[in-house]
């Protein structure tokens, strides 16, 4: 049977209350503070240097904070480190591995120093190597396995004794579309009843597998939202851009529109953006003129917002301001 984490009163799965860690007079994450409930999957967001994964390695345990502190299903990540990890399943930067051991061989080496026995412990790694497809690659050497292998050797041991907590930290970094496409698949089918932090620096990722999103640069917390509250601070949110060979008359005809605010022609595709003025809908006005005008469009879209336009100006701002 799986052990059950008993959660009385507060949910939260994951605290840091001002976690901080410096290195000598580098301050590589600095009163970082957020709560977490069971079910969600969180983005830590980040460019190279942000202090993503140390922050992954204090929650994980592997890092001391210099000040601060940080509970995992109410387990004190110093004070009470041998819970904290038992709860937690932990998937490194790179997902680092004994290279002349095969699969097979780690990851039973992974069960045994999880305390793992018995028909437990054939099931979870039954379970494992199926669900990460490694059968095909069992009894080769780990350093002889692609990145793409290797990184599901990675996940398969950070899940084999079926944590409540998982902390991935860059788990599809480096890895073709269909592999990140698998392991997304994965991580979305184990949010359903594990609390999740994923770290990444690729923005797909956010809308891909996460609930929440928290953006960092030099050590601090610049935001903290779901995907659709970051999306909504871009400038393109709900803007509407098309396609047509008829450039100039779309333009002179989204221009008519009271509500549009300004128009944009991208010089490589020459794709036109209108926006609204604030509080404006714009998207039905534009189509029915579009109509009205027999203007043919190849492609119609309200957007949501651009995340890369949001994550660059927060993160660029950040980086003035720390330079200045």
């Amino acid at each position: 049977m799986k052990p059950r984490i008993k959660i009385l009163g507060d949910p939260t799965m994951i605290q840091t209350q001002h976690l901080t860690k410096h290195y000598g007079d580098l301050t590589a994450v600095e009163n970082i503070s957020f709560k977490l409930e069971p079910g969600r999957v969180l983005g830590f967001l980040g460019p190279n240097g942000a202090g993503k994964s140390t922050t992954m390695k204090m929650l994980a345990g592997f890092l001391a904070p210099t000040s601060g502190s940080a509970t995992v299903c109410g387990h004190d990540v110093v004070d009470d480190a041998l819970a904290a990890k038992r709860v937690v399943g932990y998937l490194p930067e790179g997902a680092p591995s004994y290279g002349e051991m095969t699969p097979r061989q780690f990851l039973a080496f992974v069960a045994d120093v999880r305390g793992l026995t018995g028909a437990r412990r054939t099931q979870r790694l039954d379970d494992v190597i199926e669900r990460l497809h490694l059968n095909g690659v069992l009894e080769q050497p780990i350093e002889t396995l692609s990145k793409g292998f290797k990184r599901r050797v990675g996940l398969a041991q950070a899940i084999v004794h079926d944590p409540a907590v998982l902390i991935l930290d860059e788990p599809t970094d480096g890895l073709d579309p269909n592999q990140k496409h698998e392991v997304r698949a994965l991580i979305n089918a184990m949010a359903k009843d594990k609390t999740i932090i994923v770290s990444t620096h690729i923005l797909e990722e956010v809308h891909a597998v996460c609930s929440r999103a928290i953006i960092i640069a030099n050590g601090r917390i610049l935001a903290d939202a779901t995907p659709a509250e970051l999306e909504a601070r871009s400038r393109y949110h709900q803007a509407v851009s098309l396609t047509t060979v008829n450039v100039a008359a779309a333009k002179e005809a989204l221009s008519r529109v009271a509500d549009v605010a300004a128009i944009e022609i991208d010089p490589q595709d020459h794709r036109i953006t209108a926006f609204p003025k604030p509080g404006k809908q714009i998207f039905a006005a534009i189509s029915d003129l579009l109509k009205a005008q027999s203007i043919q469009v190849s492609e119609l879209q309200l957007e949501s917002g651009r995340m890369d336009e949001v994550f660059r100006t927060i993160t660029q701002g950040e980086a003035k301001q720390a330079h200045a």
